[in-house]
């Protein structure tokens, strides 16, 4: 059997049918009410029938007052709850597990969006492009606040699960809220939040237990954590070392790992030399880590051949292919990749040639490929980047006027 079809057990007793997974992507494919829309649940029933063992969803913020992109899906309450329903019922009927991916933004924010910013501490975010804040400085999250939104990370998990989710994915990684506590860059706080590693950890343990509280002990819980945030300053290797260490006593079910923020955006596939030649990006990082845990180690980054995706599990250090942009081309991925009717899977986005739209091109014109598919058509290889731009611009202006004319 190819080693990609074997099953993993995860430490909850949950079955993973084989090691391919969707690891979750921007979809900004909700409604203007950031409800799951016709258009995104048929992505995801096509993607369950791409042979994977597991579907992580995109961005599901757990606060309408705190959202990353114009259209993400929102789950604060149960409100949508029939539309959830449907959408955790695309897998039905399939050997695939839907994963719900929760976040909250913090910092990282589009401030054209986001009226109020909250961080962990009250410093500004360095960047452009689609993720741009201009000149806003967040408000440091209050000790109340905290525990506010640890409490809705676990009311959001509880009402996934009972929608039919399989289970949930902290997003720990990329800059987001969680990432931002974890980093001594973004995080200053001097009191039980701020200060040591093991501090700085606390709000990630507390999130956990949290959720497992709410949700029980075989419901399986998953973090996207990066390696490391890959600017001076911020959260390193050997930290992201010590918090695998932490979650893994905790008992958490699976642990993704990537790397970088929007600041220094490593996800993006911006690599040395040598990491090209090799295809991953966190593949020395994920040896170390196999050393200091048995939990499940996902590893998403680079992967696009079948070879490479063979190697790193025959080798025991990872236990779960993560691919994110090649499904969005590729959607049939998994049963291509069992079947060996594909074995190279490159994406290659077209470019403006305009520094600025482009650094957005990176994940909007993914996003569109995705919608495609939604819709029912086929991806778009030679998708027209400003035909791209001028949509999501738009869709920036809808979400304005469509907050104001509520106000």
């Amino acid at each position: 059997m190819n080693v990609l079809e074997e099953e993993l057990t995860l430490p909850n007793g949950s079955i993973l049918s084989n090691r391919i997974a969707k690891s979750s992507m921007s979809e900004n494919l909700s409604n203007k009410y950031h409800e799951p829309s016709p258009v995104l649940i048929n992505v995801y029933k096509k993607w369950a029938q791409s042979g994977a063992g597991l579907l992580i969803t995109g961005n599901i913020m757990i606060d309408s007052k705190a959202i990353g992109e114009p259209r993400n899906v929102v789950v604060e309450d149960r409100k949508s709850f029939e539309m959830l329903k449907e959408w955790a019922e695309s897998v039905k009927g399939t050997n695939t597990q839907l994963w719900a991916q929760i976040n909250h933004p913090g910092r990282q924010a589009m401030e054209q969006i986001n009226s109020d910013l909250k961080a962990p501490s009250a410093v500004p975010l360095k960047l452009g492009g689609r993720k741009k804040i201009t000149k806003k400085t967040p408000t440091a999250l209050t000790e109340s606040e905290i525990l506010a939104i640890i409490e809705a990370f676990g009311n959001t998990a509880i009402i996934l699960k009972d929608a039919g989710f399989s289970g949930v994915q902290i997003h720990g990684a990329h800059g987001y809220l969680v990432s931002q506590f974890l980093s001594p860059y973004s995080n200053v706080r001097t009191d039980k939040w701020g200060g040591s590693l093991e501090n700085r950890a606390q709000f990630v343990v507390e999130v956990y237990r949290k959720i497992r509280a709410r949700v029980g002990s075989s419901f399986p819980i998953g973090i996207k954590l990066n390696s490391a945030d890959f600017q001076k300053g911020g959260f390193s290797e050997e930290e992201s070392m010590e918090v695998v260490k932490i979650l893994s006593k905790e008992g958490i079910d699976l642990i993704e790992i990537s790397g970088g923020t929007y600041e220094a955006p490593a996800m993006m596939g911006n690599q040395k030399e040598s990491t090209i030649k090799r295809e991953v990006y966190f593949m020395d990082y994920i040896k170390k880590a196999r050393k200091i845990t048995n939990t499940p180690l996902m590893l998403t980054g680079g992967f696009r051949t079948a070879s490479v995706m063979k190697d790193a599990i025959a080798s025991n250090q990872v236990d779960i292919i993560g691919i994110a942009r090649p499904f969005a081309v590729y959607p049939n991925i998994g049963n291509e990749i069992f079947n060996e009717s594909r074995i190279n899977f490159n994406t290659e986005i077209k470019k403006t040639g305009v520094k600025g739209i482009d650094g957005a091109m990176n994940i909007i014109w993914y996003e569109s490929q995705i919608k495609r598919l939604g819709e029912g058509k086929t991806s778009k290889p030679d998708l027209n980047p400003w035909a791209v731009f001028l949509k999501y611009f738009w869709l920036i202006l809808e979400h304005k006027l469509t907050k104001k004319a509520s106000a």
